[in-house]
């Protein structure tokens, strides 16, 4: 488009040439960063929170696993004293 059919453009659509010059060079802008770093400041919060949910996981699993286990060893020791009493 040369500058009146730009100019006509922006009137109909009832935008201001500048802010389409302002556009294209935030797009300019965005797409020489290049698709790797658009976005790489979110997926890395995203794969920390990722780390510390699967870390914490993980822990919760642990202490389950130790609590089932007291448990059937309480549970153990618990007929082994009531069916000696019982005798």
């Amino acid at each position: 488009m040369n500058e009146t059919e730009l100019a006509a453009y922006c009137r109909r659509k009832g935008l201001l040439v500048e802010q389409l010059e302002r556009w294209r060079s935030e797009v300019h802008t965005a797409l020489s960063a290049g698709p790797n770093r658009v976005g790489s400041t979110e997926r890395a919060i995203e794969k920390k929170r990722i780390r510390e949910l699967e870390r914490d996981l993980r822990r919760k699993e642990k202490a389950l696993a130790e609590t089932a286990a007291l448990l059937v060893l309480s549970r153990k020791y618990e007929a082994l004293w009531t069916d000696g009493e019982d005798a």
